[in-house]
Order: C-alpha cells, then sequence, then structure tokens
C-alpha cells in the first residue's frame, strides 16, 4: 500500500511523445504499478492561496507555443478525483479548484508513468504566498497520504535556465553540473536544509535556479522522506547544458 515520493525532471513537452527520458519513466511506472492516484505539484501551476484541482474529467492544458500540432493535440484523458482532491484540503488548506486541469508538467510526464491513463490525478499548486521553508511545510502535510496507496509526485528541474539553454545540445555547464549534484548529495544526506537555503548549496546556483517555480516541486517530495526511505535517481542528465532532467524516488 505504501507509496513512493517522486520527483520528475519534465524538460521540454516534446518529452511527452516519447525518446530516452520518456523509456525511464516508462521503468518508473512499470516499478509502481498501478497506485490509488497520484498528486503531482508541477512547476506550471502557480497561484496566489493554495489550490488543488477538483474535476471528475480534468483538461489537458497544452500550456506552452511554438511546438508543433501532434503536441498540441495530445490528450491525456487520466480520470481526477474529487475524493483525493477533497482529502489534499483537509490535509493543507487548500481550496478546490475546477478552473485549472493537468498542465504540461503534469500529464507529459505520466502519460508515459501511467500509460493507460487509469490512474486519478489531481494537481497541488503553487502557493506564490508562500517561501521555500513555507512549500516544506505545507508538503510535510501530504506525508500520510503515501500510506494510502497515493504517490506525492513534484515535476520541474533541478537546473532550469532557459536563457542559457544550447539548442543543438552539448556538454553541460560546470555551474549546472555542480548545482544538480549538490542538490543529489543533500537529497542523499537527508539535508532538507540545504535544499531549502538553496542559494547556498553551491557557487553560483541562482545560474542554475534564476527562478524557483521548477525548484520548488522538489521540496515537496524531499518532504516525504521518512525513517529508511531509500533514494534513488534516474534520467541523471542535463539537456542543452542547463536543463536538468535529474529524476529522485524517495521510498
Amino acid at each position: 500500500m505504501r507509496q513512493p515520493a517522486v520527483f520528475f525532471g519534465h524538460g521540454s513537452p516534446m518529452n511527452a511523445l516519447g525518446g530516452p527520458h520518456a523509456d525511464a519513466w516508462r521503468a518508473v511506472g512499470r516499478d509502481l504499478g498501478k497506485p490509488a492516484g497520484v498528486v503531482m505539484v508541477s512547476a506550471h501551476w502557480e497561484t496566489c492561496g493554495l489550490g488543488v484541482t477538483a474535476q471528475r474529467n480534468p483538461e489537458t492544458i497544452h500550456d506552452f507555443g511554438n511546438f508543433g500540432p501532434e503536441l498540441h493535440a495530445f490528450q491525456y484523458p487520466a480520470p481526477g478525483s474529487p475524493t483525493l482532491a477533497a482529502r489534499v484540503a483537509d490535509l493543507t488548506g487548500a481550496q478546490a479548484v475546477e478552473a485549472w486541469g493537468l498542465d504540461h508538467g503534469t500529464w507529459s510526464v505520466l502519460a508515459h508513468v501511467c500509460p493507460e491513463a487509469d490512474v486519478p490525478v489531481v494537481q497541488l499548486s503553487l502557493n506564490r504566498d508562500l517561501d521555500a521553508r513555507g512549500h516544506y511545510e505545507l508538503a510535510k502535510r501530504l506525508r500520510p497520504l503515501r500510506d494510502e496507496g497515493i504517490v506525492v509526485a513534484g515535476s520541474g528541474d533541478f537546473v532550469h535556465n532557459l536563457r542559457t539553454w544550447k539548442r543543438d545540445g552539448g556538454d553541460a555547464y560546470p555551474w549546472a553540473t555542480s548545482f544538480n549534484a549538490a542538490v543529489k548529495s543533500a537529497l542523499e544526506r537527508g539535508d532538507h536544509d540545504a535544499l531549502i537555503d538553496w542559494v547556498g548549496l553551491a557557487e553560483d546556483a541562482q545560474l542554475s535556479v534564476p527562478t524557483d517555480e521548477h525548484y520548488l516541486p522538489l521540496l515537496y517530495v524531499a518532504a516525504q522522506a521518512g525513517p529508511g526511505d531509500a533514494v534513488t535517481f534516474f534520467n541523471d542528465v542535463i539537456d542543452g547544458g542547463s536543463i536538468s532532467m535529474t529524476g529522485v524516488r524517495i521510498g
């Protein structure tokens, strides 16, 4: 019954259509089996106040531009769960929201993790009224869900600097490699204070996290860690020099 917590480095929406990163997500999904539900915190839903999606049939949101028609037509018809949304609201004080759905930070990943779209999914928003410590403390309230068969998940990127991204690929910038390694090390030793104070994690940390919306979902996953939980990584690569695809599983 007890489920792990999982952070996905989601990168480009194009990963919804396949590729090596998607292969790793499918492997995660095979290992998970069929959980009772997923609560996802995505970099792409920021709000004033805290919201949780409560629809029975959430919309597939194409919250991006400049991609081809195949991606804009992509649908991920996973069910929502008003019951799970109510449980999340009870734990966190979130308000039920029906004016959102599943954004690409969620469906581009779960389309491979749960390809049958038969696992209920709700999203919990990033409340911009909170600082990093506030997000972490809020996330701890979700801990009971793991024992209720629910996967608590985050979708973002340890390192996310689009201004320096290299379209033609190439080696990772040294600062990106350094910060990615520092995040992994903090996770492995359970140093969550270091993760919360991410600016001090490595030299030039703010090049890796120029804005924090892609980093904050990691705190929701780290906060689920309990005694004896293993920490493992997957997709541990940096795309285009400055987008970390690294994922982490806790438990």
